[in-house]
């Protein structure tokens, strides 16, 4: 009995390897779907209607062309990973493969395009552009010599200067960030009343304004300022009530009674946070709040989705933006917090990726 629980358990471990071992295919099939459309084709407006690979490949290709057989093959794949279901249709002739069509589920419709334009598919197609993507093999340098970046080994230069210098990644980049923003911070007010009573909100690294506006809209008296690097605020559109400052975090911040940031300590190292962070103690008054919007790692490394997610987005920053910058634990932002002299910490946990993080002075 001993050897057959040996060789089952062996056989198991030797099937999941292969899984790792092959698991570039999964991001790479996804990125595929995106870059030809397929979630919007199926989609059409909220049918959702089951389709055929051949279905789905002329509403795409409207002018014709294409290997629906090739499509299939990463539409089953993505089904294995809950994108997709998938519908067959057996007609009873042992001679023909079943007919196999295809409609979206919770996680396939994140990438449809909504109203306003926006989706989780430009945060996919940021993710796996050519300049990040030759960084990937060079992971084991950051533990060989975690001074610089395999993005920069990769590329001769840090993220974000490359992506300054390329105006195609710096607008999916923005676009990338809305799509991911606006759900969550939907979640975000609905769930925290913190900002309840600010009168004037800086929002540090806000890109294109899209957190301010959102919270403008539930607080509409509030003065918003979106700061961020030069480039990024030029290219930022025009918000009622918000005024687009720029500006580089570490020299200073603009004075707020309120300062919020998302996605942003997650990029730098221990050093660097403090250095923000005291900024923004600077820039508030007694009582002011820094509300930081980050990846919080558990104390446990289980096999959850969400526990995945947030590990993996931690080998991200490592491996793109910054070696020693890091997802962290609750303990270590409060920490941190300490050292640049906020006295008071409380952490919201409302979203299932971002925790809020409040800093009080």
């Amino acid at each position: 009995m001993g050897d057959v629980k040996t060789a089952e358990s062996s056989n198991k471990a030797r099937l999941a390897i292969m899984e790792l071992a092959n698991m570039i295919s999964v991001p790479m099939s996804l990125n595929a779907i995106v870059r030809l459309n397929v979630p919007d084709a199926i989609w059409q407006g909220g049918a959702n209607t089951p389709l055929s690979a051949v279905q789905i490949l002329s509403r795409v290709l409207p002018y014709g062309g294409g290997d629906p057989e090739n499509l299939q093959r990463i539409l089953r794949m993505l089904t294995s990973y809950g994108v997709f279901d998938e519908h067959l249709n057996c007609s009873g002739d042992d001679s023909h493969s079943p007919e196999r069509k295809y409609s979206l589920t919770d996680i396939g419709k994140t990438l449809v395009t909504d109203a306003e334009g926006l989706s989780y598919a430009p945060y996919v197609l940021q993710h796996h552009q050519d300049a990040l993507m030759r960084a990937w093999p060079l992971v084991h340098e950051a533990v060989l010599n975690p001074t610089s970046e395999p993005f920069v080994k990769a590329n001769g230069e840090g993220a974000y200067s490359y992506y300054g210098k390329k105006p195609e990644m710096n607008g999916l980049m923005q676009k990338a960030m809305s799509g991911v923003s606006v759900p969550f911070m939907r979640a975000i007010l609905d769930g925290y009343d913190g900002l309840k009573g600010v009168k004037r909100l800086v929002d540090v690294g806000g890109s294109a304004g899209d957190c301010l506006r959102m919270i403008l809209q539930k607080y509409p008296h509030v003065e918003g300022i979106n700061f961020d690097l030069p480039e990024v605020v030029a290219k930022a559109p025009s918000i009622p009530g918000v005024t687009h400052v720029g500006g580089d975090m570490f020299e200073s911040i603009p004075v707020a009674d309120a300062i919020f940031m998302k996605w942003v300590l997650t990029t730098w190292t221990d050093d660097e946070c403090k250095a923000i962070m005291e900024n923004c103690y600077k820039a508030l008054p007694v009582g002011g709040k820094l509300i930081a919007c980050e990846p919080v790692l558990p104390k446990e490394s289980d096999d959850s989705h969400r526990t995945r997610a947030l590990l993996e987005g931690d080998i991200f920053v490592m491996t793109i933006y910054r070696a020693k910058g890091k997802h962290r634990t609750q303990d270590e932002f409060k920490q941190l917090g300490l050292s640049a002299g906020f006295p008071h910490f409380r952490a919201f946990y409302i979203d299932y990726f971002y925790t809020v993080l409040e800093f009080q002075k």
